[in-house]
């Protein structure tokens, strides 16, 4: 056969986008593509056991290297079992490019085995879902949808590919495709207002997201923040939008309640949001969020996200970092010796309240020191002095463990520590994966609860396989532990008298354990659940670049005995 096979030159296209490595799970009607994949050996094939997995990892790999990351799925059950991640994908803004065989054109009528609608199972959690349906136009499909996945607001893609297209000989033309600049500055006149309003305030405040990140913009962020004496908090973050220690960083105003938010979004006089929206909670607060009277300024690449939910005073479609260089030299020029000397003070007074809270924090970390079962501090304090931060990455999916594993590990710079976002459990271990292979030289420790483990502990098998050194904690807690929390809230919004937890929420019976399934999948593991046992298997842990697990075992609210008998049918 004279000529190259679409299979061929879009692998081609592929490298040429800069895409060699491709996480997936192969099926039948990927078996040409999948083979002529021999032919290209700088083209990695990174092998999971479920297609949830290949997705995870692809995000984890695409947060950090903010670059398009290839991720190839099967066709209706495959992209049925992805379809979570992929939301969540979405919603975290990876620039993600998932393909997906299909039986071929020829076929599409007959309601063959497999049969559906790819592109419309795809099109609700993806930028961008379509079908390559000529190899005359095969290439040109998949490099708008590169541009369109890494084009900022960044998001996954979808291309259905079908066998029949793929098998047909190519003539097009192999190049890379174009990504827009979208380093966009605001007008000076906005710029100007943006600065007046803000030095106006008495209480201005500051909300963030992975805008900053991805753009580059945290030292931006901060010197704003310092010329303001403005407390920042993160909103709808998977990365590390500003130093943790800084004494202007707040955290975040939460994912799950809006009368958490509530209280921190109605402090303020001036608002300004910048890289994220308000507010992307599951129980968002219907009414309005600010201070009656205050004024909102709001800069994002994302026009679609200014005043989606909320009212704001001045929307600017710009690029974040550009923005805050420009707004931090107005507030520079503007401000006032009277103006400086109360942001000193200002800035002097939040800190001086944070150190404190930090410190009431880890006074009753130390009440647990010496006792069992475990609590999540106990193990954080011991691994923040082993491991050397600048050459370490988190990947913290371990939810209701976060806060003490971050209080004494606190992310510091972007790309150091990622946290789980969307809504879909499972991506701590695959997320960690993903980020090891894009910084082999680094530590990269993945956390994960035991419920959100179990929907990928697949994943372990393919660190083996591929020899990817990443380590993983399991925060065994015996249950769902969020959703204890979260019922807990429930009562009390209702005036409901706590009783006990649902049947549902207890992971106690049978045990789990995580070590010995990691050893199944090839994997050195220990399983950690005395205070004693902490020091070694950390030190084991890092003692190499081999993939290894610890199963900790924490403390917990969960029954067995009552399990077994209330779940025996």
């Amino acid at each position: 056969m004279a000529g190259k096979t679409g299979n061929q030159k879009i692998i081609e296209q592929f490298l040429a986008d800069g895409m060699d490595f491709m996480f997936g799970n192969p099926g039948t009607v990927e078996q040409g593509f999948l083979d002529a994949l021999a032919e290209y050996p700088e083209m990695k094939y990174i092998l999971s056991l479920q297609e949830t997995i290949a997705v995870m990892m692809g995000d984890g790999y695409a947060r950090a290297t903010q670059k398009p990351t290839l991720v190839q799925l099967h066709s209706s059950p495959g992209i049925g079992n992805a379809v979570g991640a992929v939301y969540q994908a979405k919603r975290g803004h990876a620039p993600l490019v998932v393909i997906g065989s299909d039986a071929g054109v020829q076929y599409m009528n007959m309601d063959a085995q497999m049969a559906n609608d790819l592109v419309a199972m795809m099109a609700p959690v993806t930028k961008f879902s379509t079908m390559a349906t000529s190899s005359k136009s095969l290439l040109r499909t998949m490099r708008r949808a590169v541009k369109i996945a890494t084009t900022p607001p960044m998001g996954p893609v979808y291309v259905c590919l079908p066998m029949d297209i793929l098998d047909e000989i190519n003539d097009e033309p192999v190049f890379p495709s174009c990504i827009p600049s979208t380093r966009v500055l605001p007008a000076p006149d906005l710029i100007r207002q943006s600065a007046e309003m803000l030095l106006s305030a008495e209480k201005p405040m500051i909300f963030v997201g992975d805008g900053i990140a991805y753009s580059g913009a945290i030292d931006e962020l901060t010197k704003v923040a310092e010329l303001l004496g403005a407390e920042v908090y993160g909103v709808e973050f998977g990365d590390v939008v500003m130093d943790n220690t800084h004494p202007l960083y707040q955290g975040t105003t939460g994912h799950m309640f809006g009368s958490f938010s509530h209280p921190i979004t109605s402090k303020g006089d001036v608002n300004l949001i910048v890289g994220t929206y308000m507010l992307p909670e599951v129980f968002p607060n219907l009414d309005d969020i600010y201070a009656p009277g205050a004024k909102v300024i709001h800069y994002d690449l994302n026009a679609y996200e200014i005043a989606k939910n909320h009212r704001v005073d001045l929307g600017v479609v710009s690029d974040p970092k550009l923005s805050l260089a420009e707004l931090a030299e107005a507030i520079e020029a503007m401000i006032s010796p009277e103006q400086m000397s109360i942001v000193i003070q200002r800035i002097e007074d939040i800190g001086n309240a944070k150190i404190a809270k930090i410190r009431r924090e880890k006074e009753i970390d130390e009440k647990h020191q010496g006792k069992n079962p475990l609590n999540m501090a106990q193990f954080s304090s011991v691994l923040a002095g082993k491991v050397n931060q600048e050459q370490t990455i988190i990947f913290d999916e371990a939810l209701t463990s976060s806060p003490a594993l971050s209080r004494y590990i606190p992310p510091q710079a972007a790309g150091q520590y990622f946290t789980t976002r969307g809504g879909s459990l499972g991506v701590g271990f695959p997320g960690a994966i993903g980020a090891k292979i894009a910084h082999p030289d680094k530590t990269v420790i993945g956390f994960s609860g035991d419920g959100g483990s179990m929907y990928t502990i697949q994943t372990l098998w393919s660190a083996v396989r591929h020899q990817t050194g990443a380590k993983f904690v399991v925060c065994n807690n015996g249950s769902y532990k969020l959703l204890q929390l979260n019922i807990d809230q429930y009562w009390k919004e209702r005036a409901m008298p706590s009783h006990e937890y649902p049947l549902p929420f207890d992971l106690s019976y049978p045990a789990i354990r995580f070590d010995i399934m990691a050893q199944s999948m090839g994997m050195d593991a220990v399983r950690v659940e005395k205070e004693e046992e902490i020091l070694p298997a950390i030190e084991r842990m890092l003692a190499d670049d081999k993939p290894f697990l610890i199963d900790l075992v924490l403390e917990g609210d969960h029954r067995s005995e009552w399990v077994k008998v209330n779940c025996s049918h």
